[in-house]
């Protein structure tokens, strides 16, 4: 099986990103070139739909090298929780599992978040994998060392950095992904190239048109070098700014990857995890952030409906018509972005330029119509409902 592999240096440690279609088969291979040796225990956190497709599988193969245990979470953001930590660690504690022994993360987001908190925080660190198994996951969150999970005020309030040991990226499960998990995906793709570059930007875009036409390209060498390309770029983003420093206001700082975040995590808050896709979020975020900046004279009206284009081309979102915009307005001032008590948003002068804008740039006004607009909420329903 062919492979790419990426190299991440950073203080902390040195890991790889291999990416391939089918390389989760050779799961064994990767621990012990990565490890050295096999770690006695091993812990294998993953959700009841990906445990049944994938699981069973990693862990025959893993049975001869190493003592492997299922930990499955349910499916859902809301369970990205204190409770479900809780229960994670003691199980660590039960089977007693030592600094050297191993946790993978089999899943999503919530999946890799939960399972890289827990290895972050039990014994103050042990060994740990990400065989991230959505789109979103493959070419963000598996990347760069970030863990959490959420509290009632807000998303992602508690977590660390830490790194894996290794990420592998199998292509092949892209293939068995629900409608909405690809569109949640394909939103992120075109969130990150839209602060990457013009050339990942319309690589990206070319190739969402040529899914539409023809679903087996996801199986393609081409989607495979797109997903590479896009780790290339997360990469280096982290290796330049790890931890995400507050002080970083330019294009390089890791701050730009939360292009859309702030309304993406307030949609998410408002509507208890429940009904969108982190990445539904994020299209809609992006969309705001888009207005915000046609607004404030940053980008162009004709740029402006090509980012437009390109979040259509990932596929329907769930409507936000109907959301109540102060109480999205409220979550947004409860952004944990927010420095020294002002909310950092992260605008585009143009594809591939990213500009971080300080709230107090962002009249009320502003920021209430172009929450509209992005949000498709129309103003004759706010004035009915006042």
């Amino acid at each position: 099986m062919q492979r790419q592999v990426i190299s991440l240096r950073q203080e902390s440690r040195q890991s790889e990103i291999n990416i391939g279609y089918g390389i989760r088969r050779n799961l064994e291979k990767l621990v012990l070139r990565t490890f050295g040796q096999f770690p006695g225990k091993t812990i294998l956190i993953s959700n009841k739909r990906v445990f049944r497709l994938y699981g069973l599988e990693v862990m025959a193969d893993l049975k001869t090298a190493t003592k492997c245990f299922p930990w499955l979470i349910p499916d859902g953001e809301r369970y990205k929780s204190f409770r479900t930590f809780e229960s994670v660690v003691n199980t660590f504690a039960d089977i007693g599992l030592e600094r050297n022994d191993l946790v993978i993360a089999l899943g999503g987001g919530v999946v890799g978040d939960l399972a890289g908190f827990a290895a972050s925080t039990y014994l103050r660190g042990v060994r740990l994998l990400q065989v991230p198994t959505t789109l979103l996951a493959q070419i963000d969150s598996s990347i760069g060392g970030k863990t959490a999970i959420n509290l009632t005020a807000g998303k992602n309030l508690v977590g660390t950095f830490y790194q894996p040991d290794a990420v592998c990226i199998d292509t092949e499960t892209l293939g068995s992904l629900p409608p909405r998990e690809l569109v949640s995906g394909f939103c992120e793709m075109v969130k990150q190239s839209l602060v990457a570059s013009p050339d990942l930007f319309e690589q990206t875009v070319g190739l969402l048109q040529r899914f539409h036409m023809d679903h087996a390209i996801l199986a393609s060498p081409e989607f495979e070098s797109l997903i590479a390309a896009h780790c290339r770029f997360k990469a280096s983003i982290v290796v330049n700014d790890e931890r995400e420093s507050t002080e970083r206001k330019d294009s390089r700082s890791r701050r730009i990857l939360n292009f859309g975040h702030t309304t993406a995590h307030a949609l998410e808050k408002v509507t208890n995890y429940r009904y969108f896709r982190h990445g539904e979020a994020v299209g809609y975020g992006m969309l705001v952030a888009g207005e915000l900046s046609m607004h404030l004279g940053l980008l162009s009206s004709a740029k402006l409906e090509r980012l437009r284009e390109a979040v259509q081309l990932c596929g329907r979102l769930p409507s936000a018509a109907k959301l109540d915009l102060a109480k999205i307005k409220d979550a947004v001032k409860l952004d944990k972005k927010s420095v020294r008590g002002e909310i950092n948003w992260v605008l585009v002068d143009d594809i591939g330029s990213p500009r971080i804008v300080e709230g107090r740039a962002i009249s009320n006004k502003v920021l209430g119509l172009s929450l509209m607009e992005g949000l498709g909420i129309s103003r004759r329903r706010i004035e009915r409902s006042h």
